[in-house]
């Protein structure tokens, strides 16, 4: 990997300031709350940076609808009419499977394996006209929206373990299935501690040689949907998150430069004990040649 050429900054006035960036792609969880409650002082750099005129999307890996986090966001204290698009990659999923545009989605028949939520609530997939199924052999395809539940005809989720839905995904292969992972995420931030999330099954089927549709970062299908809101050029666009995998190598694939926030889920990794202490210097360097990622610039935590 080359020399990394990111910037410190103490927060993001100074990009605001200029006029460079008409577009900001944001990032939820690990940036502006970490899923129960916000950051210390997301709130009003949320507000300052809408301030600007700079036109503000939210764009999460959530698997739940749009509305659904636009809600969420409200409850948390944040006020969603700053935002000129919220995206998720369970709109997108939900798109997707609804109109079936693309040639990939086109074939794909109407029998699901569906892995969901339980305790933080089962995805629902009304309007997509699918039938849920229990068994690989009976389905046509593979939806990963959660990593706690497997969907049931029914309606109501049957909880699992990670391990027990792992043991779906050789039984998959041997049917050929194709996989759609709703929430590409590897792991989460919730209240600090890291969850397993769908891109965690995503990556082991992909292993073990499936066929898998990414549907959120760093899949170009998100920050196409983005342009077509924000309707401004990528060199215009700038992106904020925390995750190196998705938030960063993601905007890089699109042209887009990025903020790397590192309070989110490579607190760990950085060595930070309390949110908003600067990385060291050696340990952002490691962490950003192991991950193979180079930001634009880089930032404690979310902040003005």
């Amino acid at each position: 990997m080359a020399a990394l050429s990111y910037r410190m900054l103490g927060g993001l006035q100074e990009l605001a300031g200029t006029p460079t960036y008409k577009a900001w792609l944001l990032d939820q969880f690990g940036v502006l709350h970490d899923g129960r409650k916000p950051y210390p002082g997301a709130i009003a750099t949320l507000e300052c940076l809408a301030s600007t005129g700079a036109k503000l999307l939210l764009l999460s890996n959530s698997s739940r609808r749009s509305e659904v986090t636009k809600n969420k966001m409200s409850e948390l204290g944040f006020d969603p009419g700053l935002f000129a698009g919220i995206i998720t990659s369970g709109e997108l999923t939900h798109d997707h499977l609804l109109m079936r545009r693309d040639p990939w989605f086109a074939r794909l028949g109407k029998r699901c394996l569906h892995m969901t939520w339980s305790a933080r609530g089962a995805i629902s997939l009304e309007e997509l006209d699918l039938e849920v199924v229990e068994k690989p052999e009976l389905a046509d395809f593979i939806l990963v929206h959660g990593t706690e539940a497997l969907g049931t005809s029914h309606g109501s989720p049957k909880p699992a373990t990670l391990e027990q839905l792992r043991e779906f995904l050789e039984v998959g292969m041997k049917y050929n299935l194709p996989m759609i992972v709703a929430n590409p995420d590897v792991v989460t931030v919730e209240a600090r501690e890291l969850r397993a999330m769908p891109g965690m099954l995503g990556l082991e089927y992909e292993k073990l040689g499936g066929d898998v549709r990414w549907m959120g970062k760093p899949d170009p299908v998100i920050y196409r949907a983005a342009q077509t809101i924000a309707n401004v050029a990528p060199s215009c666009c700038i992106a904020v998150g925390d995750s190196l995998a998705h938030d960063i190598k993601g905007a890089q694939a699109a042209g887009i430069q990025s903020v790397f926030v590192a309070a989110g889920i490579h607190a760990g990794e950085l060595q930070i004990e309390n949110i908003g202490d600067k990385p060291s210097p050696d340990a952002l360097k490691s962490v950003l040649h192991n991950h193979g990622s180079d930001p634009s610039y880089v930032i404690p935590m979310f902040s003005w």
